[in-house]
């Protein structure tokens, strides 16, 4: 029976790629990790036996924590979190429960090195529309939630990159990995290199791809992505403020395509009701 600390797979997964999703911190012990080095979606590895120093970075913040098969390391650190003034529960059957009902994962060899605070960075092309906000949405959403982004000009993004070990992305050149791949766009690649090909980032991917490379057949929603996109870019001057305003565009846009693409919605009043309506107002 299921713990009151604890969260199951099925709810977990309603959990990731919202907003609100609790910190997920990944406790496996080095030879677990090593028999499946992927992650849930989002989250990231701290060690189990250093809990007591780094459990106040968490303070007041929701978590779960994840082992191999949430016992004793998954159950220990929530429950030393929860003394630190963290809310935590841990995932139910852990990383191998998680993997056995199919849900996606994220390789660790995928990931790019991570700075001296843990975060991942990454640069691209100043003034973004459509791809270079959507993938900074994935990434934030699905493989590392404090990602830092950095905007500059088109011929500074080879020397930044070099400078500040940041990853780039959206940018042309055959040596870039995360970018355009024949007709699909940065956030096809994305989706598919991080093993997060699900039926509503697949979905979500065809429509950025329609707006981002002028092919709105490819979803009904396609133009309304570019509409909202160019108004947005001429909404917002600096690219920081955009890349959040976006943020919440595209949750909307993962949400539709997740929970609602089967809802329609038109004006619930027919004529005859209308006619009774004003009747009684006589």
């Amino acid at each position: 029976m299921s713990s009151v600390n604890s969260i199951s797979t099925d709810k977990l997964a309603r959990l990731i790629g919202r907003p609100d999703c609790p910190v997920l911190i990944d406790v496996r012990t080095d030879e677990d990790f090593a028999c499946d080095p992927r992650m849930v979606p989002g989250a990231v590895r701290r060690p189990w036996a250093a809990v007591a120093d780094w459990a106040p970075d968490y303070r007041g913040r929701p978590a779960i924590v994840i082992c191999h098969r949430g016992l004793k390391l998954s159950q220990g650190v929530a429950a030393w979190l929860r003394q630190t003034g963290a809310p935590a529960d841990y995932l139910d059957e852990g990383s191998s429960g998680w993997a056995q009902a199919g849900l996606p994962m994220v390789p660790e060899a995928k990931l790019p090195p991570r700075n001296r605070e843990g975060r991942t960075v990454w640069v691209t092309r100043s003034r973004p529309k459509i791809d270079r906000i959507a993938c900074p949405w994935l990434i934030r959403r699905f493989v590392d939630r404090q990602a830092v982004f950095l905007f500059v000009s088109p011929s500074a993004v080879a020397g930044v990159a070099e400078r500040f070990a940041a990853t780039p992305f959206d940018i042309e050149g055959e040596t870039v990995f995360w970018s355009h791949r024949g007709e699909n766009c940065t956030f096809d690649t994305m989706v598919e290199e991080f093993g997060l090909a699900t039926e509503p980032l697949l979905r979500l991917a065809a429509i950025v791809r329609g707006a981002d490379t002028g092919r709105p057949e490819l979803a009904p929603e396609a133009p309304g992505l570019l509409a909202a996109s160019l108004g947005l870019s001429r909404m917002y001057a600096d690219d920081l403020e955009q890349l959040e305003a976006g943020m919440t565009l595209y949750d909307a846009f993962y949400r539709w395509c997740r929970d609602a693409v089967d809802e329609t919605h038109n004006w619930p009043g027919t004529k005859p009701q209308s006619r009774r309506l004003l009747e009684g107002s006589r």
